[in-house]
């Protein structure tokens, strides 16, 4: 479901997740898995706070978002009201921004380099919170795309655990809009497989039920649900 009149996105904000919803039940029946193995990351950035109501109250507890100052304006008062929601930053990080996104998000997606890998130590030790993280690859190797090549993505985890400290709990690709998806995602899961990590953050509105059947545990779903998003202008 993708809404193209923005006075209609409000109303049909739980049609689209059921819709999402039947299709992931689908995916994970196709793939002989558990519909609790994969959690669905309900992607709502640039989404007011007034957008975003009615999916919790259809039942979704899991959001993603990409700006941690976005985040910051909307997000506090929400889980205030909303208790047992669970935040996700799926996009990029800045190191200046790892103090805040530890006290916000209760998992990271986008772990790409050690500066940024510092950054979360030093704060993951002061505020003694320890959000989920993943590290990013750029299975596509895309210059203007953030992550950890393939062919060096042992060595990346390897210093993660051993240099920084962290927990490295999965692994989060995009694979360039022009490619077969497929493809990608089996490169991740290999990678993941080896390096003992359990958790895959793969596919989005247009390719995760193919993720689901590459093994993905987190889904990241926005336009499906949401509808088509509003001008950045408009926030």
């Amino acid at each position: 479901m993708a809404a193209t009149d923005p006075q209609i996105v409000t109303t049909s904000l739980p049609t689209g997740l059921a819709l999402v919803e039947r299709e992931i039940a689908a995916a994970c029946r196709d793939a002989r898995r558990d519909r609790a193995s994969v959690t669905l990351v309900a992607v709502s950035k640039t989404f007011a706070a007034d957008d975003i109501v009615p999916v919790i109250a259809a039942g979704q507890t899991v959001f993603g978002e990409n700006r941690v100052q976005e985040a910051k304006a909307k997000w506090p008062a929400l889980t205030a009201a909303h208790p047992g929601l669970e935040l996700h930053l799926i996009g990029p990080l800045q190191s200046n921004k790892a103090k805040e996104a530890v006290a916000l998000f209760d998992a990271i997606h986008s772990v790409d380099r050690p500066s940024l890998c510092e950054a979360l130590a030093r704060e993951i030790e002061k505020q003694a919170r320890k959000p989920q993280l993943f590290v990013q690859l750029n299975t596509g190797e895309e210059p203007q795309k953030a992550g950890i090549a393939p062919q060096d993505a042992d060595d990346f985890i390897a210093r993660c655990r051993s240099a920084y400290g962290l927990e490295i709990a999965g692994l989060m690709c995009i694979p360039p809009v022009e490619d077969a998806p497929g493809p990608h995602f089996a490169l991740t899961a290999k990678i993941a497989a080896r390096n003992g990590l359990k958790l895959l953050s793969m596919g989005m509105s247009a390719d995760f039920a193919i993720a689901i059947q590459f093994g993905a545990t987190h889904v990241r779903v926005g336009s499906a649900i949401f509808g088509h998003r509003p001008p950045l202008t408009a926030r």
